[in-house]
C-alpha cells in the first residue's frame, strides 16, 4: 500500500515539475516545435520569418545534385533589401574549423607539437594563465585546457574590449575553470591564442595561411578573414531584438563566408579532400567535424548528414538577449532536415 502511495506521490510531483518547467519554456519555442511540418524547405524558412526571424539562408548540398539556396527576409531591413544566397555571413565560431584544419596542417609540417605546454609558447602569459605548464596545445585545440572563456567575464558585455590583447586580458589572472585535461569547458580563449600561436609560427597572419593553404586549393573565393577585406554592402545585416543598430560593421577578427563557401568547405572537410597526406588523421584527433556560431546579430549551423550525405548550412541574422532566438534556430534547423529527409525517402 505504502509503495502505491509512493508511487502516486512521485507521479503527481513529476506532472506538477514537467507542468512548472513548461512555464518557464518561451510559448514561441513550444509552438515552432509542434507546429505541422511544411512540405518543403522554404514555406520553413517563412515560417521562420513569421516567429521574428529578420532574414535567414540555407543552403543544402546533397551529393550528386545541384546545390539548393532558400532565403526569407531581409538581407538589409533599413533599405529593404532581400535575403540573398550570394550575401557575405559572419560565420563567428565556425571559424574554429577552419584554425583546427589550419593547426593540423603545422602540425604534420612539424611546425607545431600537441603536446607542448602553452608556458612553451608563450613563456609571457605563464605566470597569468593557471597551470600554463600542464596546458597542451592538444587540450586547446579540444577545449579541455581549462583556461576561462573571455566572453564569461563579467565586464566583457559592459565594457567591450577594444582589440585583441583587451579581449585576452578578460581571461588572464583567474582561476582555472578546471584542471588541464580532467573535463571539458568551451572557451574562445583557447582559439584566439592558437591564432596568435599560428602567426606567432609563421611570421605572418593565419589568415594568410588560411587562404594559401585551405581557400584557394578548395577554390573559395567568397570567404574572408575579416571585415576590412570586403564591400560592407555585401555583408548581411546582423540584428538585436529591441535595438535599431545594425551590427554588420563591427569587426569581430572572425571570418566571413557565404553559405556556398562554408558549404563547400564542410564537405571537404567531412570528405577529407581539404587534407594532404598524414593531416586527416591528426585533425580527427582533435577536433569535430561540424560546428555551430554565435555573434550578435548573427547565429549559423553547418552541419554533414551522413545517412543522406549532405551539407545543411543555415544562417540567420537576429538574436536577442533571452538566448531563446539560438533554441529557435536549433529548432528550423532540425525541421528544415526532416523535410530533407522527407524528400529524400519519398
Amino acid at each position: 500500500m505504502k509503495m502505491k502511495q509512493t508511487k502516486r506521490i512521485l507521479i503527481i510531483v513529476f506532472i506538477i515539475a514537467s507542468i512548472s518547467s513548461l512555464y518557464f519554456v518561451p510559448w514561441i519555442l513550444v509552438k515552432a516545435w509542434i507546429l505541422p511540418l511544411p512540405d518543403t524547405v522554404q514555406e520553413q524558412l517563412n515560417e521562420a520569418i513569421d516567429f521574428g526571424f529578420d532574414g535567414m539562408i540555407v543552403y543544402v548540398d546533397q551529393a550528386g545534385k545541384p546545390p539548393e539556396f532558400y532565403t526569407a527576409g531581409w538581407h538589409d531591413r533599413k533599405n529593404k533589401i532581400p535575403a540573398y544566397p550570394q550575401a557575405l555571413f559572419k560565420i563567428a565560431s565556425i571559424t574554429k574549423l577552419y584554425v583546427a584544419v589550419a593547426t593540423a596542417k603545422l602540425v604534420k609540417a612539424g611546425r607545431l607539437f600537441l603536446d607542448k605546454t602553452l608556458a612553451d609558447y608563450f613563456p609571457e602569459l605563464a605566470g597569468r594563465i593557471e597551470c600554463s605548464d600542464k596546458i597542451t596545445l592538444r587540450m586547446m585545440l579540444q577545449h579541455r585546457s581549462g583556461i576561462p572563456n573571455f566572453v564569461d567575464h563579467p565586464d566583457f558585455w559592459t565594457k567591450p574590449p577594444k582589440n585583441r590583447q583587451e579581449t585576452l586580458e578578460y581571461a588572464l589572472d583567474l582561476p582555472a575553470d578546471f584542471e588541464p585535461g580532467e573535463d571539458y569547458g568551451y572557451s574562445n580563449t583557447n582559439y584566439m591564442l592558437i591564432e596568435d600561436l599560428i602567426d606567432k609560427t609563421l611570421g605572418y597572419p593565419h589568415q594568410q595561411y588560411i587562404k594559401e593553404e585551405i581557400l584557394i586549393p578548395l577554390g573559395l573565393k567568397h570567404t574572408f578573414g575579416s571585415l576590412s577585406e570586403v564591400d560592407i554592402d555585401d555583408v548581411m545585416s546582423g540584428y538585436y531584438v529591441g535595438v535599431e543598430t545594425d551590427f554588420k560593421t563591427e569587426d569581430t577578427g572572425l571570418m566571413l563566408a557565404t553559405a556556398e563557401d562554408v558549404g563547400i568547405f564542410l564537405r571537404a572537410l567531412n570528405d577529407g579532400s581539404v587534407f594532404n597526406e598524414g593531416e586527416q588523421e591528426i585533425y580527427s584527433s582533435i577536433y569535430v567535424y561540424e560546428h555551430a556560431g554565435l555573434l550578435v546579430g548573427y547565429q549559423s549551423i553547418a552541419k554533414y548528414h551522413k545517412d543522406m550525405d549532405m551539407v545543411v548550412i543555415q544562417f540567420n541574422n537576429t538574436t536577442n538577449f533571452d538566448g531563446y532566438d539560438w533554441n529557435l534556430a536549433e529548432i528550423i534547423y532540425s525541421r528544415i532536415v526532416k523535410i530533407l529527409r522527407n524528400k529524400k525517402s519519398a
